[in-house]
């Protein structure tokens, strides 16, 4: 049976960033907030870490390149809440720099996670979205240094004003069918896959920012964010930010009041705005 109580999901967080802007919300959010991990043990251990301090957050499984264990989530946030207030995209890996593996299989892999797979979180939970929602896409100042790095031509069809998400997915496509034969350089793509995964995040952001602006559910605001360099497992624990420096933006802009017009749309640093591309 659904209730009107406010509800929070953060993907991918029974460690790191993830895991501190749980702590955050459960601190600072009225209402329940959900942790999320593919590993169900490690995010029940993570969930209980939390209730050790005090904290109540809620568990429930989620692989995001999973489509079924997406819509499992989705039925369960309607029948228990009917909607949806904050969504935080946190969900995401890279490859480490001394990876044996080749690079076609780290474009096809990180995109899948990186972008694809938060495509289809995005098409399951926009629509339990409630007024005054807020949605967080994690992004990367690595977006904005392979951007750079593309052809004129990529980048001027990834900031095509007239973008759409099925647009941009075919683009990512096709970025990772020429990593496949070796040609992604030759076509005018840049030569990160974690990068390139990571504008398509912030292009997603801003498609959907227009998409919701035209909503008839009135104050919905999504921005993307860089978190900084942070030590994580993802940076192999060589960042210059804690995980809880670097849940700090995330949790700004999963916060920011209902009266917010700015920042909506945005791409967000150290909880300023920055110019993108």
């Amino acid at each position: 049976m659904s209730t009107t109580k406010s509800v929070a999901v953060v993907t991918g967080s029974n460690k790191g960033i993830g895991l501190q802007i749980v702590k955050g919300l459960c601190q600072k959010f009225d209402g329940d907030v959900y942790l999320t991990a593919r590993n169900e043990e490690l995010g029940l251990q993570a969930a209980q870490t939390l209730k050790a301090e005090g904290l109540d957050p809620k568990f429930y499984q989620l692989d995001i390149t999973d489509v079924l264990s997406i819509n499992r989530l989705r039925d369960h946030i309607q029948n228990e809440y009917g909607g949806l207030d904050i969504l935080v995209n946190n969900a995401g890996i890279a490859f480490k720099k001394n990876t044996d593996s080749p690079f076609s299989e780290q474009a096809r892999v990180t995109c899948r996670v990186n972008f694809f797979s938060q495509v289809d979180v995005c098409d399951a939970l926009f629509p339990l979205l409630r007024p005054n929602a807020r949605v967080v896409n994690m992004s990367s100042v690595a977006a904005q240094w392979s951007i750079v790095k593309c052809s004129a031509d990529i980048q001027a069809r990834l900031k095509d004003a007239a973008n759409t998400t099925p647009k941009l997915k075919a683009m990512v496509q096709e970025f990772v069918e020429a990593a496949q034969n070796g040609e992604h350089i030759k076509q005018g793509w840049a030569d990160m896959a974690y990068g390139v995964s990571k504008i398509a995040m912030t292009i997603l952001t801003f498609i959907q920012h227009r998409e919701l602006c035209k909503d008839s559910r009135r104050g919905i605001i999504i921005n993307c964010c860089c978190p900084g360099y942070v030590k994580t497992d993802l940076t192999s624990n060589q960042g210059q930010k804690t995980p809880e420096q670097g849940a700090d933006t995330p949790l700004y802009l999963a916060l920011l009041p209902p009266t917010t017009t700015s920042p909506s749309g945005e791409f967000v640093s150290d909880r300023e705005i920055l110019k993108w591309g």
